[in-house]
């Protein structure tokens, strides 16, 4: 869930539906083992925020009192039957810590993008030691190293943003596509394709998504299948136009007119643009 500057609008005054804010329940948890295990009751924090349809998107607060995981979807109903307002625990811990989130990541954005990489890098690990899962302090923590050309410390950061919920929410989609282009620029072939293999589960028909494992391809040599994951890319949208001048460098390279996408065999075109993670697979596997 983005930080941002609505968390100004918060608790309602009575009958009106809260924006967003923090509310508590309690949820049956066992613990022990064997005959000593027992159920006990625990207290949940939760932060909220409405959706356009009236519903409301909830993470779980950490220990840092910042939302942080995958949302869950409540109804208004489930919110006021199940859940009690904390409007106190909202304005004295959530968003104060919230806002210092939120500058440590604007902060080192600034700086990252000043290629000021050691400050960078200093205010994304504050962010990160406030919430370990915020995506954007991940992605900007790994440009960093990259722009620092530190692939060792690079290739630990997409190892986290592999496995991290919410890194390819197409909110992000930005984000995902500039780091997949800095691992391509760094040579990093293998953890680029990677990377867009699984984009390439949620976003199959994106075309500069196929357009960027088409370019990562011919930049590791592999000129046929690049031209088969581009020939799906021009498909899908012929007017892109770095399509159309990587069609025109692979033709060269090749020595001769490369194939028309109706002329392509079945396991380059890619028929069925959802077949783009498992097609792809093949190709990460010879990283």
């Amino acid at each position: 869930m983005n930080v941002d500057t609505e968390m100004v609008k918060d608790f309602p005054v009575m009958g009106e539906k809260p924006m967003r804010g923090v509310f508590s329940t309690t949820a049956d948890m066992k613990i022990g083992f064997g005959g000593t295990r027992r159920t006990v009751q625990q207290n949940v924090m939760i932060y909220v925020v409405r959706r356009d349809d009236g519903c409301y998107d909830a993470q779980a607060l950490n220990d840092s009192h910042v939302p942080t995981g995958e949302s869950t979807i409540l109804t208004y109903e489930d919110l006021v039957l199940d859940y009690i307002p904390e409007p106190a625990i909202y304005h004295e811990k959530v968003y104060p810590a919230m806002r210092e989130l939120a500058g440590h990541i604007a902060r080192g954005e600034r700086h990252r993008e000043r290629g000021e990489t050691w400050s960078a890098e200093f205010e994304f690990q504050n962010a990160l030691a406030i919430d370990e899962q915020n995506v954007r302090a991940t992605f900007g923590l790994g440009l960093t190293y990259l722009a620092r050309e530190d692939l060792d410390k690079a290739r630990e950061v997409f190892q986290r943003l592999i496995a991290l919920p919410g890194a390819f929410d197409p909110r992000h989609k930005h984000m995902f596509n500039d780091f997949g282009i800095k691992l391509r620029k760094s040579r990093m072939f293998g953890e680029a394709l990677r990377f867009y293999a699984r984009a390439a589960q949620l976003a199959p028909r994106d075309d500069h998504l196929l357009y960027n494992i088409a370019r990562t391809l011919f930049e590791s040599g592999d000129y046929e299948r690049a031209n088969g994951f581009l020939c799906r890319a021009l498909t899908l949208n012929p007017r892109l136009e770095e399509g159309q001048q990587l069609r025109a460098v692979i033709a060269v390279r090749k020595g001769r007119e490369v194939g028309h996408p109706t002329d392509m065999p079945q396991e380059l075109l890619l028929n069925d643009p959802c077949d783009v993670p498992e097609v792809l697979a093949d190709s990460v596997e010879g990283y």
